[in-house]
């Protein structure tokens, strides 16, 4: 339960008087229910923000809350999944599999977060961020993008080499970034609705992302993302020309190029 407790001091002489106790306790379940009004809406907020993250929460609050409440926004996507983690899944404690993919969490997350962005989704073991141009260039999201890429696969790399030097098991990050239109908004059924992303561009990362294995990169970003980079561009570096699943032309691909 919530209860708020109040104290009062008067340097009155005398104290207070019998009328100033009276109107006190008229005041305060007034004031109370404020207390508590307020309190509960920040605490919403919080929980919300927690869940939903920062935009989406504010969204809801606002009345964003009916199926089908979506809208088109450009953005910078950023795709991020473990390699070898379903093996491991499959060989470790469960305690210790959830410990070990928290500070990989931690190891994602907080490079996108530090730069502005949004995480949207965790799917098992990745994770599904945007950074969003409405109050930036494009060339500056995708910056930001490839900053948070090039530190998250720094951190990793570390907690890798700690965990590895401890006798424990690791797993690899794989990245994809990529930028386009995306559906922004609640989908869902009458009674259960999800605030996320949707479009062929959210296809094309995660196909993206699906030839970091194959092609031996841990980070791979596409060509649009490229092309909209500005000024970072030249800290890209090419692998060629490749067919994601169901998209009928190939596309060139990059990577993070050394010392980029």
């Amino acid at each position: 339960q919530l209860g708020v407790i109040f104290s009062f001091v008067t340097d009155r002489a005398g104290g207070f008087s019998n009328a100033d106790i009276e109107a006190l306790h008229r005041l305060l379940p007034l004031f109370a229910l404020g207390v508590k009004a307020t309190t509960m809406r920040s605490v919403g907020r919080g929980l919300l923000s927690t869940y939903l993250g920062q935009d989406p929460a504010e969204r809801v609050l606002r009345g964003t809350i009916f199926r089908g409440d979506v809208e088109r926004v450009d953005a910078v996507l950023f795709y991020a999944d473990l390699r070898g983690f379903t093996h491991l899944a499959d060989t470790m404690p469960g305690k210790d599999l959830v410990r070990m993919l928290d500070d990989y969490f931690d190891c994602m997350a907080r490079p996108v977060v530090g730069r502005g962005g949004e995480i949207l989704k965790f799917m098992g073991d990745g994770l599904l961020a945007t950074f969003g141009i409405g109050g930036t260039s494009r060339a500056e999201a995708c910056r930001l993008a490839l900053d948070a890429a090039n530190e998250a696969l720094a951190t990793v790399a570390a907690l890798n080499a700690a965990r590895g030097a401890a006798g424990q098991p690791f797993a690899g990050l794989d990245l994809a970034l990529h930028i386009g239109e995306l559906l922004y908004g609640n989908v869902g059924t009458d009674a259960r609705l999800d605030f996320t992303v949707i479009g062929p561009a959210v296809n094309e990362a995660s196909r993206i992302e699906l030839l970091c294995k194959s092609l031996g990169y841990n980070l791979l970003i596409s060509e649009r993302f490229a092309a909209a980079a500005g000024d970072s561009r030249r800290r890209l570096s090419s692998v060629g020309r490749h067919r994601l699943r169901g998209v009928r032309e190939d596309t060139e691909l990059f990577t993070l190029a050394a010392g980029g």
